[in-house]
């Protein structure tokens, strides 16, 4: 199709034309998945019901396993840092008055 000749009040009736025709394909699209998987799930013998009620694994469901605490102040035991990150404050204070961070490590 040669779209050079075209004007573009054309054009874009042209580009209304395309994205009503993809939105109608991907719609026939879905629809014959659909029969398909529920075509399958019933050679298989599941139900709908058992079909949608499994649970998807998704990596972002995975829980993280928490971190060690590594440092704890000597003066205050709600004070700990885990070693990752940025110092807080306290570790800071700390270091900076000269003191070892190994001397705060549990």
């Amino acid at each position: 199709m040669d779209l050079s000749n075209l004007t573009v009040a054309q054009l874009r009736v042209l580009q209304e034309q395309v994205k009503q025709s993809l939105k109608d394909r991907e719609q026939e699209e879905m629809t014959k998945a659909r029969e398909q998987i529920l075509a399958i799930a019933q050679t298989a013998g599941i139900s709908l019901k058992d079909l949608l009620s499994i649970p998807a694994r998704n990596k972002n469901n995975v829980t993280k396993a928490k971190v060690a605490v590594r440092y704890r102040s000597p003066s205050d035991a709600s004070l700990q840092w885990t070693g990752r990150g940025r110092q807080p404050k306290w570790v800071q204070e700390w270091i900076s008055s000269g003191k070892s961070l190994d001397a705060l490590h549990v």
